[in-house]
């Protein structure tokens, strides 16, 4: 193998700038050519690829979001978009591929695999935490302090006034976020999407809680079966005096994705870089390379995508204790 590419592609996460510029450094450190491939599949199917360098990704290592953009491409889910990428990575002489992102993407690069053969490794590039085969994805532990600090604001405001805030975080299927969120930020409830909670067991913990606590916080991740922040605010509040406590929400939104990554963050993406290179020179495909227990392992793309990845029992038991 002499040429690979790499792209990113989903929604973009801290820590992806990192896994770039690890990809590229690795490659050329083994002796390879490496190209960048803009706007993920959608870009792979247009050409928009180029050679890259190592001052290529010079001082990209503390920046958010992505060198390389991303875009969901409608024509890659159909085989002839496929083959038009296919045809481009020839064009180029493009040997192997490494693919940051998350199930979207994985699924796309294992259709790929199977259709046309070409090795492709993955990184899991998402704040969501929800990729099995790593016990922690890239963007992950950005997004929850990003998410920390705003919540931390609100409690001030929220103890000034005695007010009870729905503060709402991202996690259409995961609340990995919304858990570390809860315990890190002292809130009194959680409601994820993994754990069954409903609007009269939200109600009975706040007179339990009025009892000790002037103010509360709960952290509700966007996939909460009860609905959104707005939604369980409402149902709440319906039994209550209007006099009696006054509601608030926040939505924090795209703020979580976005911002300077960790030093955990950087360490994870530049890992899970070089860990896919070197993957791909070893003879490693159709896989994706990840951390657990501070040990790289490569995981099949089927069981990253089909395997789920449930919330650590001891959180959802501490988060429990902590918020008596």
């Amino acid at each position: 193998m002499k040429k690979i590419a790499v792209f990113t592609s989903g929604g973009d996460s801290p820590g992806m700038n990192a896994c770039i510029r690890s990809v590229v450094r690795t490659g050329i450190y083994h002796g390879l050519d490496v190209y960048s491939i803009m706007y993920g599949y959608d870009g792979m199917i247009n050409g928009d690829i180029k050679k890259m360098q190592s001052h290529s990704v010079s001082n990209i290592v503390q920046r958010g979001g992505t060198i390389l953009k991303s875009a969901r491409s409608e024509e890659f889910l159909t085989k002839e978009g496929r083959k038009k990428a296919y045809d481009q990575l020839q064009k180029f002489g493009i040997e192997g591929l490494v693919a940051i992102g998350g199930d979207g993407t994985f699924t796309g690069a294992k259709v790929f695999f199977e259709e046309f053969g070409v090795p492709i490794l993955g990184c899991p590039g998402t704040i969501d935490n929800d990729i099995y085969g790593t016990d922690y994805t890239i963007g992950f532990d950005t997004a929850v302090n990003t998410a920390l600090e705003a919540i931390d604001k609100i409690r001030d405001t929220a103890a000034a006034h005695d007010r009870i805030f729905f503060i709402e975080v991202m996690g259409r299927d995961s609340g990995y976020i919304g858990i570390e969120c809860g315990i890190g930020g002292g809130a009194e409830m959680v409601l994820v999407p993994e754990t069954k909670t409903t609007i009269d067991d939200v109600v009975r913990s706040f007179k339990s809680l009025r009892k000790s606590k002037t103010s509360s916080i709960v952290i509700v991740a966007e996939g909460e079966e009860e609905g959104d922040a707005s939604q369980i605010m409402n149902k709440v509040k319906q039994h209550f005096k209007e006099d009696e406590k006054e509601f608030k929400v926040t939505t924090l939104g795209h703020i979580q994705r976005g911002g300077n990554p960790t030093a955990m963050d950087r360490l994870l993406g530049s890992r899970c870089g070089m860990a896919a290179v070197e993957g791909l020179i070893k003879g490693e495909s159709n896989c994706m390379a990840g951390v657990i227990n501070d040990t790289v392992v490569y995981t099949p793309f089927a069981d990253c995508i089909t395997k789920d990845k449930p919330l650590k029992s001891d959180y959802l038991r501490l988060q429990e204790m902590l918020s008596i």
